[in-house]
């Protein structure tokens, strides 16, 4: 887990911590993007306290509710005129992040974590087009579609999961982008510690 005695938080009753989530960054060494000129866009658009996590596209920043609904927006068009991309931005409040770790099925369920998944959605679907959903797509794979996220429980590993990034956002009508449960678990805790 990240070392969280070095920061301060800056919150105010009209800021708040947050996370963005960028996808397909720095995968298989495409769509190169280095964590410092990311975070310097981040800070260019009005956040602070910014801090990336990994190499994968994981920025945690502060900011107010004004700014922080622009940020998908703005990012992906900064990273598009600078770097010649399309990489879509999911965002997530640090609330929001913290309920969705409380709430795993499969961890109540018993599930071994090294297994579970989350997908972000930048959109919350329509309930017709989370019935459309195959459970039977990808065996032994199970999901869970709730709200703006599905939990996913992936035994046999995520790169042999049919449930992609690429299914969802066809049957959803969304963008989505996924983080394994470690990941998702750091990403709350530092979201937590820069929004005390």
């Amino acid at each position: 887990m990240a070392r969280l005695s070095k920061w301060k938080s800056t919150r105010t009753k009209d800021n708040g911590g947050y996370i963005a989530l960028l996808r397909g960054v720095n995968v298989g060494g495409k769509n190169k993007l280095r964590m410092s000129d990311l975070a310097a866009m981040f800070a260019e658009a009005g956040c602070v306290e910014v801090r990336t996590y990994i190499q994968s596209g994981n920025v945690i920043f502060v900011a107010s509710a004004s700014v922080a609904k622009q940020i998908p927006a703005i990012i992906s068009q900064r990273i598009d005129e600078q770097l010649g991309l399309r990489v879509p931005v999911v965002l997530r409040a640090s609330e929001e992040l913290l309920r969705i770790v409380e709430n795993n099925p499969f961890l109540r369920s018993g599930a071994d974590a090294a297994t579970l998944h989350v997908a972000f959605l930048a959109d919350e679907p329509a309930s017709s087009r989370i019935r459309s959903l195959d459970p039977d797509r990808s065996p032994g794979d199970s999901f869970s579609v709730c709200g703006r996220h599905i939990y996913l429980c992936c035994p046999n590993g995520v790169a042999r999961s049919k449930l992609t990034n690429a299914y969802f956002d066809s049957a959803l009508a969304t963008t989505s982008t996924a983080r394994n449960w470690r990941t998702v678990m750091t990403l709350a805790e530092m979201t937590q510690a820069i929004d005390r």
